[in-house]
């Protein structure tokens, strides 16, 4: 493993793709409550990342000294499974392309950004960095895992290659501001959250949940990967790609009861235990970052308070 001393200049000229997304938003914010001042952000409108000769024409005329890539297309199970063509072309092509310019115009470090979905399906608990290609992927999203995982392959032969500093970072189940809350393909925690505020506004008795409620998960407040993602770009040049988690467990359970409690709704919480449970447990081993000197600092309730707070006002400016 190497830590790098190399200076990132907070006047360097930081690429952010998919500053409108989830994770670009929020890099976006943690730069520059950090004092970083000369941010590149485009919108797809005014660069469409899948076409190499627009992502090339760009990189010549900005010459964009560091590059984080959070730009990606995503979904849930639902999309995966009727888009599989769109998340293995899509992602392969934006990730290629930039990370192809970034290395051809002299981009200094390049930080590429995955999912923890690139890990086998049957992968040990907490899964390590090493159970990469260990194992058959999770059939349902192998797609863009396929991709992400060619993301990280590409980052590590553009190093061994060419000595260009290119690092890959895979963050556990994320929330937060702008995240995705559509009642179709939205991740549990923001249906969950939906859900309970739409009964709450109703009046409804109560709000029926899928399976058990014992499945375990991880959940990462969007802030604190943006800090991650800022401290690698600051400290960590290696071949590995390195896992950001929180390292805390929460069953399914214990998230719909924080999140109704959060939400203030009132009625009873009713598990459908007819309905699958899905993955037992998933979490990640981030001892990697932890001895790199980084943890995560926003509480689970702390980071529900925060987004319910912003999902309401997104709702009212509706």
């Amino acid at each position: 493993m190497t830590v790098t001393d190399a200076v990132v200049e907070k006047s360097g000229k930081i690429f952010v793709a998919g500053h409108r997304g989830l994770v670009g938003s929020a890099v976006v914010r943690r730069l520059r409550s950090l004092g970083y001042t000369n941010l590149i952000l485009r919108s797809h409108s005014e660069l469409d990342l899948t076409n190499q000769s627009a992502v090339k024409t760009f990189f010549s005329i900005e010459k964009p000294q560091y590059v984080i890539i959070a730009a990606a297309k995503v979904g849930g199970i639902h999309a995966n499974n009727t888009y599989p063509a769109d998340f293995i072309t899509i992602n392969l092509q934006i990730q290629t392309n930039v990370i192809d310019s970034a290395y051809r115009y002299a981009v200094k470090k390049l930080l590429f950004l995955g999912s923890s979905c690139i890990y086998p399906k049957h992968a040990p608990q907490p899964i390590p960095e090493s159970a990469l290609l260990t194992g058959p992927l999770e059939p349902t999203n192998e797609w863009y895992a396929i991709a992400k995982i060619a993301g990280i392959k590409m980052c590590q032969a553009y190093r061994i290659q060419y000595k260009w500093d290119a690092i890959s970072a895979m963050p556990t189940n994320l929330y937060g501001p702008n995240d995705n809350f559509h009642p179709e393909n939205s991740h549990v925690l923001p249906a969950l959250m939906r859900r309970f505020h739409e009964a709450k506004v109703s009046g409804a008795k109560e709000v029926v949940v899928w399976g058990s409620g014992s499945p375990l998960r991880e959940f990462l407040h969007v802030d604190d990967l943006a800090d991650a993602v800022v401290f690698l770009l600051e400290n960590y040049s290696d071949l590995g790609h390195v896992n950001v988690g929180s390292g805390k467990e929460v069953s399914i359970k214990e998230l719909a009861e924080l999140v109704k409690e959060v939400v203030g709704f009132e009625g009873e919480l009713v598990w459908d235990s007819s309905k699958p449970d899905g993955t037992p447990r998933k979490l990640m081993d981030s001892s990697t970052l932890a001895n790199l000197g980084w943890e995560p600092k926003i509480s689970l309730r702390d980071g529900l308070v925060g987004t319910y707070e912003w999902y309401v006002t997104k709702q009212q400016d509706k």
